[in-house]
């Protein structure tokens, strides 16, 4: 009788620490660290997650790095989100977190996308449709082939093209810059009757902006179909379990090539704000909140709350849209 009397009172014991550490979680997940990296998409994407999460009762802090420390960040639990990988080519840069389990994947954000190199209409209606032929054309192209930041995963690649002498690419140079900055050079090319080999990628504006193609080639370096890729969801390890109903809108969260470009395109062309931009896309395309909050999935039952649990999120999201 004694033993379970002792048992009894462990039980109730134990669901009293439960009941405390679940409330503590959940006061924790009323402040969201999110990460990004400084690309006009990927940019649009998270402040427009953070206003509308701003919108639900949360508190949101954005931090923009590269992407390593990102990575880093995420694994010392400094940053609960990233909604930047880009798979195949940033694979060699987060193999060894995945590895350790220190990030946790939650979903595709973006299916369809590509990065590679491309060049402008000029050069590849002379010919230039394959890595093989930058090498030939040197010249041409200044000897340069432009980047963004340095340190970046696609910088990295064309770098490394470089230093094996892949297609012949061995005395071109890569000129890393700001995305800003490259696609102002690249512009400043195609003004002058040059031509411009750069790194390049869907969705984005350029896709609007300059009318450009994508190398064929490469396969080894940026994977097929001209670096097809997809963009992941991350977040620190067991984040969107501890935080059901933010990892449920993370879950939730996704884009089409069309949409994310059209969104970014109003950052370019109009120079709009980020989350101005992620709100005027879905003031023409309301049917996104039904997307992003009216569902349950993996995390919870149900459609995503506002962070005191009593409301649906897509009204308040609605309202504050003015929908």
């Amino acid at each position: 009788m004694m033993k379970r009397t002792i048992t009894a009172l462990a039980a109730t014991a134990a669901l009293a620490i439960g009941s405390t550490a679940s409330a503590q979680e959940e006061a924790s997940c009323g402040t969201i660290e999110l990460g990004q990296v400084n690309w006009t998409g990927v940019s649009a994407k998270t402040e427009t997650a953070a206003w509308m999460l701003e919108e639900m009762g949360y508190d949101v802090n954005v931090t923009t790095a590269s992407v390593p420390i990102m990575f880093q960040s995420m694994a010392g639990d400094d940053l609960d989100a990233f909604l930047g990988l880009w798979l195949p080519t940033q694979r060699s840069m987060v193999k060894e977190h995945m590895v350790k389990g220190d990030i946790d994947i939650v979903t595709k954000n973006l299916k369809g996308a590509k990065y590679t190199v491309g060049v402008n209409k000029a050069a590849w209606e002379a010919g230039v449709r394959h890595f093989e032929d930058l090498a030939e054309n040197a010249d041409k192209f200044d000897g340069r082939i432009l980047g963004i930041e340095a340190g970046n995963d696609g910088n990295q690649i064309i770098k490394q093209m470089i230093e094996d002498d892949a297609y012949g690419m061995g005395d071109l140079e890569l000129q890393p810059s700001s995305e800003a900055g490259m696609l102002t050079e690249v512009q400043r090319r195609i003004d002058r009757d040059k031509w411009a080999a750069w790194l390049a990628w869907a969705p984005h504006p350029m896709n609007i902006n300059i009318d450009l193609e994508f190398l064929n080639g490469g396969e080894d370096y940026w994977g097929p179909n001209q670096g097809g890729a997809t963009v992941y969801t991350q977040t620190r390890e067991g984040y969107a379990w501890s935080c059901q109903n933010v990892g449920q809108f993370l879950e939730n969260y996704e884009f089409t090539v069309e949409e994310q470009s059209t969104m970014a395109g109003y950052v370019i062309n109009e120079e709009m704000d980020y989350a101005d931009a992620g709100q005027k896309l879905v003031k023409e395309q309301p049917e996104l909140l039904e997307r992003w909050f009216a569902q349950g999935g993996t995390y919870q039952t149900g459609p995503v709350k506002t962070a005191d649990g009593e409301s649906n999120a897509k009204d308040a999201v609605s309202k504050a849209l003015g929908l």
